[in-house]
């Protein structure tokens, strides 16, 4: 059984910064794609940040230039730095994986910028 546990949500000023960790355990070979999702209240999810294994990186427009993000094969870990974070950052972030083709998903992290 695979699970995702993220850490590094929480409280922060319009312009700071957080660093959201999600690692992967249990029964794993090989993680492909490895992702960071949001969604807030009223919205429908979308797709943040995408790392491949080989390191290969995407963004959505809104967060480029802001959110870095970057993974450690060996620890089966992926990272979200944000940066000059806005109040319409505020969400809960979710980490996803492709897992032995299957997209396993974290629990859900709160990010919440206030003005």
């Amino acid at each position: 059984q695979v699970q995702l546990v993220e850490s590094g949500g929480g409280l922060v000023q319009a312009g700071g910064s957080l660093r959201l960790s999600c690692a992967a355990s249990g029964s794993i070979f090989s993680i492909n794609n490895m992702n960071w999702y949001r969604q807030a209240p009223g919205k429908q999810r979308e797709l943040v940040a995408t790392v491949t294994r080989g390191g290969n990186i995407a963004y959505t427009d809104s967060v480029k230039g802001r959110f870095t993000i970057s993974r450690e094969n060996a620890k089966n870990t992926v990272y979200l730095q944000m940066k000059s974070l806005k109040p319409e950052d505020t969400a809960v972030y979710y980490c996803a994986a492709d897992i032995q083709s299957r997209l396993h998903w974290g629990q859900g992290t709160q990010v919440t910028v206030s003005p």
